[in-house]
């Protein structure tokens, strides 16, 4: 890594898409993640940082995974090192994960709801469940198990929702443990 590492920034409207980019992010090249959570209004945020070509190529993935909800990014190609160490370090990875589910609703009662309905159709974790507070009224939940299990869970969520209160589904098979280590953490 070079003396001045880059610095990736990408927020997003929606919570669920959020947890999606950053796994794209992660995939795509060699990059350490500063954080990856919600942030009020209802948006989420996923900063990286990494040699400048790995950060550009993780920016370009997450861009073009969160393009229709993106509403900022920041590419820093030669960060101050007292910028990356206000920024801190993460929690210690948990083991690896098959597949995630997440939900995330336009109420809290859609993702009470919904969750219910998800952990009674399928053998599935509910990893979080969040109401409200720091989402912009939102509701969203996440489950992990099999992916046919979440696959069934995030089915059983839809039957069970209105349209109009359910904002976004999304499945990541396989993510990435430097996802994982960030889950929530704020």
């Amino acid at each position: 890594m070079s003396p001045h590492p880059a610095i990736g920034l990408l927020e997003v409207s929606s919570l669920a898409r959020g947890l999606v980019v950053t796994d794209a992010v992660v995939k795509r090249a060699a990059v350490t993640i500063l954080g990856s959570h919600p942030i009020s209004p209802g948006r989420y945020l996923t900063l990286f940082r990494g040699g400048v070509a790995e950060v550009e190529e993780a920016f370009a993935a997450g861009e073009e995974t969160g393009r229709e909800v993106l509403v900022d990014s920041l590419l820093l190609p030669a960060a101050h090192e007292q910028v990356l160490e206000a920024l801190g370090r993460g929690r210690p990875k948990p083991p690896a994960l098959e597949a995630l589910g997440i939900v995330e609703t336009w109420s809290v009662a859609a993702a009470l709801l919904s969750a219910d309905a998800a952990c009674k159709a399928a053998e599935v974790e509910l990893l979080e469940l969040r109401l409200a507070h720091g989402l912009g009224g939102k509701g969203l939940w996440v489950v992990t198990a099999e992916l046919h299990d979440v696959e069934a869970a995030l089915d059983a969520a839809r039957g069970i929702l209105r349209p109009e209160v359910l904002v976004r589904l999304e499945v990541i098979p396989r993510p990435h443990p430097d996802l994982l280590e960030h889950l929530w953490q704020v």
